[in-house]
């Protein structure tokens, strides 16, 4: 079996080529099926015998070399879904029976204007399956696989990726089918050969398929059923759309050199120099708190240049009238000055700006698409780039560079994109407080000139950021970024959190594939594709980059199976639930580690089956050495994968003795164990509490604690249990990633 497809029989594209032309040229859009079927047989795929005929009176001389039984389909551009309509007859046995139901098809498609019958030899038994194409506006061609016939849209069991696809993508497509078993013949079924679905598949979607080679003028592809057997598959059916017009490729998207990437964002990331533009010298604006809020970030205050037209000093700094009037060139420009003044700031920048960042909105979001092509111009007459406009600003620990107040000093680790403004200042203030610590958080509006793909380019070959999150509403680079996703030159983790994904897809319901499309299934492709992690609301984007901030993937054995200790019985069996939801398996111990732990003769009360319920007494008991004695022997006795330590804060706190801060000594014990037990599990920290002040407060303090430790905080086990699952995501794509021979 190929796993990729490299080449295709150009004869084949030149069959395509000519009727696509006679289509067009009849004013159609839509190939009649036995030319699509001769498009098919051409590229490799096997289809039954048949004869197009326009007079069921001469069907004798016509279809004398087919075999019977035989069907019997309806042509027509306007016989949509032929079923549904009485356009298919299956299994005639003769000429007298093809004849009838012919005349009877005139009769039962009502208004439709037929232009023939295609009469074909059945094809064997076998399992129906679908294989549908389309070409997604933002990633180009896109591919699916699943149970197929008529029930299609109803049963709605389908997979898809984005081309190009080789072997190993279609056998994971196939294993993620609900139904994916009766391929195998369950209960005595007929057995489908998943080589010849692979084939086929190819045939279409791989790098030499068709939908593949020709996605500017293919606008959507279905072959329903697909008939597979254990020795092979034919098309009984299939429907190809064309484009109204031929479309650009999407294919192949250029990325600039890792030098060039780099020296593009140093002044962003680094900037030696700032500028902020529209500050006031007799009231407060939003610039003058971005003034405020970079000098108590700690930028050297001789380097911070605020330009006004008239003011010559603005909040104890010097103000100058231009770009061209500052001490030293300016590397990054915050902008906040109303939208039809920007360009002509900007024009007279020549030379002296290397990135301007412009905030403010009323450019291509409100229709103003002439005003951002200005915007854009005038950037480009100046030398400098554009970040935005219609964005809230950047954050760079590392070059003392904010747009918000009271963010954490530390340089971190985590790069965030985000298409959201708003969004931005809530993931440094909410990540900051839960623990996450950034390389950088960049909020890029419009993207009229930087996006959101060039962003992730320079955080691939940053090596101060070891994991990347973006928030997309959309991909205008959709090809762009699935190519840096899937050839990223190092495996970090990417979490995405991704507006909109409910939108349904734009082609047009006259494909199956059409129909069963939607931006929610194109992610969920890129996610398997690449690895990238979904996540579902921004808290989950955090407590997902906050797991992989702090995991070490584990490449060699990726995370099944997590271990749940803690008090609280209930919250236990919830969090198994939880767990297995994310298909995280919360496992049994064997009766030797059992036998073990009830051997260290702890309370009555507890439980030790996995999950592990201690009783608050034993949790805290001597200091938690009790508990560092448990975790010891499960460590040894069993393959954790990960543990989850689980505390009810208040009732743990309010029978605390004295000064005893029992909490701190867990979390002394969970370093020490991962001391004893490097790299045998990801440890991770659940603090429930009633929602009382005083144990908030405490929340901050233990969350500090363990950040010191590398581990990860959650207030509940169904955020844990979403993180483990992101921690797992990345280590199964990074290992099959290795398994298919990519080396990173």
């Amino acid at each position: 079996m190929n796993t990729s497809l490299s080449a295709i029989d150009p004869s084949a594209l030149a069959i395509f080529d000519l009727h696509a032309k006679a289509a067009r040229g009849a004013g159609l859009l839509t190939l009649p099926e036995p030319d699509g079927k001769a498009i098919l047989a051409k590229i490799g795929l096997a289809v039954p015998r048949g004869v197009f005929i326009t007079d069921p009176q001469t069907i004798e001389g016509d279809c004398g070399s087919l075999k019977f039984p035989v069907a019997v389909k309806g042509v027509s551009p306007q016989l949509i879904h032929k079923s549904d309509l009485g356009g298919v007859r299956l299994g005639l046995q003769d000429f007298k029976e093809v004849r009838s139901a012919c005349i009877e098809m005139r009769d039962a498609v009502g208004d439709i204007s037929l232009d023939g019958f295609l009469i074909e030899e059945m094809a064997p038994p076998g399992v129906e399956v679908i294989i549908g194409g389309l070409i997604d506006p933002q990633f180009g061609p896109v591919i699916m696989v699943g149970i197929g016939g008529v029930f299609v849209e109803i049963l709605a069991d389908v997979s898809f990726r984005i081309c190009p696809i080789d072997s190993h993508d279609v056998a994971d497509m196939l294993n993620e089918l609900q139904a994916g078993p009766l391929l195998d013949g369950i209960r005595g079924g007929a057995v489908a050969s998943r080589a010849a679905i692979i084939e086929a598949m190819l045939h279409v979607g791989g790098e030499g398929g068709i939908l593949y080679q020709r996605q500017t003028e293919i606008e959507a592809l279905d072959i329903n059923p697909l008939i597979v057997s254990e020795d092979g598959a034919v098309v009984a059916d299939v429907r190809i759309v064309l484009q109204e017009t031929p479309a650009p490729s999407l294919v192949d998207t250029p990325v600039d050199s890792i030098d060039e990437i780099r020296d593009l964002f140093r002044p962003l990331f680094e900037p030696s120099t700032i500028a902020v533009v529209g500050a006031s010298a007799t009231r407060r604006m939003r610039s003058n708190a971005v003034i405020d809020q970079l000098l108590q970030y700690g930028f050297a205050r001789d380097k911070l240049y605020p330009i006004h037209p008239t003011a010559s000093e603005i909040d104890g700094l010097p103000a100058y009238k231009s770009f061209q009037d500052t001490p030293e060139p300016v590397d990054y420009a915050y902008i906040a000055i109303p939208a039809a003044r920007v360009p002509n700031l900007l024009s007279d920048a020549k030379g002296r700006l290397r990135i301007a960042q412009v905030t403010a909105g009323g450019f291509a979001e409100v229709g103003r698409h002439d005003l951002q092509d200005t915007l854009v111009a005038a950037v480009r007459e100046s030398g400098a780039r554009l970040i935005g406009p219609n964005c809230n600003g950047a954050h760079s620990p590392r070059g003392k560079l904010t747009f918000c107040y009271d963010c954490a000093p530390e340089e971190g680790s985590v790069g965030i994109i985000l298409q959201s403004g708003g969004l931005g200042m809530d993931t440094i203030r909410r990540g900051n407080h839960r623990g996450l610590r950034f390389s950088g958080v960049i909020t890029v509006g419009n993207c009229a000139d930087i996006g959101v793909t060039d962003l992730l380019a320079f955080y691939l070959n940053d090596s101060e950021t070891k994991v990347i999150g973006m928030y997309l509403e959309g991909a205008p680079e959709g090809r762009r970024l699935f190519n840096l996703l899937r050839q990223r030159p190092s495996m970090k983790p990417v979490v995405i959190l991704k507006g909109g994904r409910s939108e349904r897809g734009g082609t047009a319901v006259v494909t199956h594939t059409g129909t069963l499309s939607g931006d929610d299934r194109i992610w969920e492709a890129l996610s398997r594709q690449t690895g990238a992690v979904l996540a579902t609301s921004l808290d989950d984007f955090i407590d997902n980059l906050l797991a992989l901030q702090s995991a070490e993937p584990r490449i060699g054995a990726p995370t099944v199976r997590a271990v749940l200790l803690g008090n609280g019985g209930g919250a236990s069996v919830l969090g198994v639930d939880s767990f297995a939801r994310v298909g995280v398996d919360i496992t049994p111990f064997t009766a030797t580690t059992i036998q073990r732990l009830e051997g260290l003769g702890l309370d009555p009360g507890a439980a030790y089956s996995n999950p592990v319920d201690l009783p608050q007494p034993v949790l805290v008991a001597r200091e938690g050495r009790d508990t560092e004695n448990v975790l010891r022997i499960i460590c040894e006795n069993e393959d954790p994968q990960a543990i989850v330590m689980h505390v009810n804060l208040s009732v743990v706190m309010s029978l605390a003795k004295g000064g005893d801060d029992p909490l701190m000594k867990l979390l002394d014990v969970a370093v020490r164990v991962n001391r004893a037990f490097p790299g045998k599990a990801h440890f991770l920290l659940v603090l429930r509490s009633d929602g009382s002040l005083a144990y908030e407060k405490a929340k901050i303090r233990y969350r500090a604690r363990a950040l010191e430790c590398g581990i990860s905080t959650y207030d509940e086990l169904p955020a844990a249990a979403n993180a483990v699952a992101a921690i797992a995501t990345h280590e199964n794509y990074t290992a099959r990633e290795r398994r298919n021979g990519v080396k990173y």
